[in-house]
């Protein structure tokens, strides 16, 4: 496992202090857009998705970074790539703080760590958080007009990809909070608003990369989507929740990969001559595992395998003929 190629590329570029290019969240501090292999949550968990043991040095290292962001230690260091800009603006270090707490959580979920007591905590906190938006009337309208911009209104907590899929990794918490996955999957079908707007913590404004107002999955009425990588993220997310149903989107997407499916449940559409690319990186830990597609089976594997995964979690039985 060690020596497939993909893990050792990875785990080449990790610093002796667990992160990957000192950076968490993987995105630039100042233009908030998501980068190409940095980012130590993204990197943490495409070792996860490509089946590298947790008791491996990697994770470990990572591990002891990750449980101090939910300790919600103060301790400057900890701020990496939003060292200077956090120094600049206490509003946004604490905003910023909490970002790289829940995604950390995420990531420690998905590594199979959903019973620790600090990762519980942590998400319960998180969960507590999103709940309060859902059940206030900021759900309805999160976004007001500040001057000539449309902003995030500072009292609104929306959930985030991370925070979703944390809930989705953690069916305890599910059973636990199920009217609160229920508010949460409701809110996520509707359909995501069309206006551009920021998120303002004290005097800066900060693009919503992360924040989620309704569906994310885009598509075209034949169910071919915008963003397949973050499509096929999206759908094992919602099958996770038990929420699949919920979303019309999702439900489209999902049929027209497999009708392109052949005999032998292999994803086969006409002329794929590459996978294309995700405009989001949203889902790029995840998709494509397989580097080297240069062949039309190597570029069919990841789709093949992701449909064959949320076919498991959702407890099919499919039968091709």
């Amino acid at each position: 496992m060690l020596d497939q190629k993909a893990v050792v590329q990875i785990l080449r570029k990790q610093k002796p202090n667990g992160t990957w290019g000192d950076n968490i969240l993987g995105v630039h501090p100042v233009r908030w857009k998501i980068l190409d292999d940095v980012g130590t949550v993204s990197r943490y968990r495409r070792l996860v998705e490509l089946g590298v043991p947790a008791s491996e040095r990697a994770f470990r290292l990572t591990d002891r970074l990750f449980y101090r962001l939910l300790s919600k230690d103060d301790a400057p260091d900890l701020m990496f790539e939003f060292r200077k800009a956090g120094k600049a603006s206490p509003d946004l270090a604490t905003w910023v703080r909490g970002a790289m707490r829940e995604a950390a959580t995420t990531a420690l979920a998905q590594a199979g760590q959903v019973e620790d007591p600090r990762v519980r905590g942590a998400a319960h906190r998180i969960a507590s958080d999103v709940s309060q938006f859902l059940r206030s009337e900021l759900a309805d309208k999160p976004l007001i007009r500040r001057g000539n911009r449309t902003i995030l209104h500072p009292a609104a907590c929306p959930p985030t990809v991370f925070s979703v899929a944390m809930v989705a990794l953690m069916p305890n918490l599910q059973r636990e909070r199920a009217g609160f996955v229920e508010r949460l999957t409701a809110f996520l079908a509707k359909p995501t608003a069309k206006r551009e707007y920021v998120v303002v913590v004290g005097k800066k404004a900060v693009k919503p990369v992360f924040q989620l107002l309704g569906d994310p999955i885009q598509a075209d009425s034949a169910g071919h989507p915008k963003d397949l990588a973050l499509a096929l993220h999206w759908i094992e997310v919602l099958v996770r929740l038990g929420a699949l149903h919920t979303s019309e989107t999702a439900q489209r997407v999902l049929a027209r990969l497999l009708k392109e499916c052949d005999g032998q449940g292999v994803w086969a559409p006409k002329s794929l001559r590459s996978l294309p690319k995700s405009p989001s990186k949203l889902a790029d830990f995840a998709f494509p595992l397989e580097l080297e597609g240069k062949t039309p089976e190597r570029r069919q594997a990841d789709v093949t395998f992701r449909l064959a995964l949320i076919a498991k979690l959702a407890g099919w039985q499919l039968e091709f003929v």
